[in-house]
């Protein structure tokens, strides 16, 4: 299941569960979409994948299935 990290890694931007604009690689690496797409050009700057849109966690599953609370930040140079 995914974690749905609640910030940018890069930019530190609030990203809830139901944020249109949250990008993941396949290691659940999280980004804003300006970040993933002006930044690292839709690469993960981790692992290198794929950067893609974050899937949204129906409301009703929010509670019995709720997104992380941790944020994670990262010094990224690109």
């Amino acid at each position: 299941m995914l974690q749905l990290r609640p910030n940018c890694e890069c930019c530190d931007t609030d990203l809830p569960a139901d944020a249109g604009n949250a990008m993941i690689c396949s290691f659940e690496c999280t980004f804003c979409r300006d970040c993933a797409q002006q930044r690292f050009a839709g690469r993960c700057p981790n692992c290198g994948g794929d950067l893609v849109t974050r899937p949204i966690r129906p409301t009703s599953l929010l509670q019995r299935y709720p997104a992380s609370s941790e944020r994670v930040r990262k010094v990224h140079d690109r």
